[in-house]
């Protein structure tokens, strides 16, 4: 549990907030951010779980360190760069994934042999290695196109079908509190990240209604990789 009485005030100033406007936007009272800021007892995780998600939203992270801005926008290229997206995606698991609530991550339009060739089938392995270890922490759901059966994340995440002409190799990936893009090409792949919670929720919302509504679950006994 950190302590954030200090930086409610700078968090504020940075955004030009009163207690009122943190107690509105965060959904508490004007009377819980003054006591916390007047160091008035201890506040609830809750409570401070309310204030770091609001501030998150704004675009800003707090810490025991203090408060900056966040880095809303990030970018990766190349098969290096792609691993270290990889990198992210599992750190982000691990900073915020428990068994009562894993990380929801829901990937469209999925390619998987893009994937493995940008970073070398040794770095694939250990992803996965990493990755099948934390799987209690995450709930991973793919969508690839109708009748592609390589599904070398199976042993931690769920597949499922799309129809070939509602599918593009333009990759959606969100996690947490972040949507990344990525663009696959013959020899290059281009990631964008957006950390901005509301649109990775807004993603994950249209991403549900398809795998419940529109994909296919592939036919047990078919051919897999």
């Amino acid at each position: 549990m950190i302590s954030i009485d200090k930086q409610l005030k700078v968090g504020r100033s940075a955004l030009g907030w009163f207690q009122r406007d943190l107690a509105k936007q965060a959904g508490l009272s004007v009377d819980t951010i003054r006591n916390i800021e007047a160091r008035n007892g201890q506040p609830k995780q809750e409570t401070i779980d309310k204030i770091l998600k609001t501030f998150e939203l704004a675009g800003f992270e707090v810490s025991e360190k203090g408060v900056r801005a966040a880095n809303a926008i990030t970018y990766f290229k190349g098969g290096e760069g792609f691993w270290d997206f990889l990198n992210d995606v599992y750190t982000t698991i691990i900073q915020h994934g428990i068994r009562q609530k894993p990380v929801q991550v829901f990937l469209s339009n999925v390619v998987h042999q893009n994937w493995i060739r940008s970073i070398g089938k040794e770095k694939w392995e250990i992803h996965t290695k990493r990755m099948i270890a934390a799987k209690e922490k995450m709930d991973i759901k793919i969508l690839v196109k109708e009748n592609d059966w390589n599904f070398p994340a199976q042993s931690y995440a769920q597949y499922k079908w799309i129809a070939e002409s509602q599918f593009n190799d333009r990759s959606f990936y969100s996690y947490h509190d972040k949507l990344a893009f990525l663009n696959f090409q013959p020899d290059d792949v281009q990631i964008t990240i957006m950390r901005q919670a509301e649109f990775a929720e807004g993603y994950r919302t249209l991403f549900r209604n398809t795998w419940e509504y529109v994909a296919k679950t592939p036919p047990s006994g078919g051919e897999k990789s």
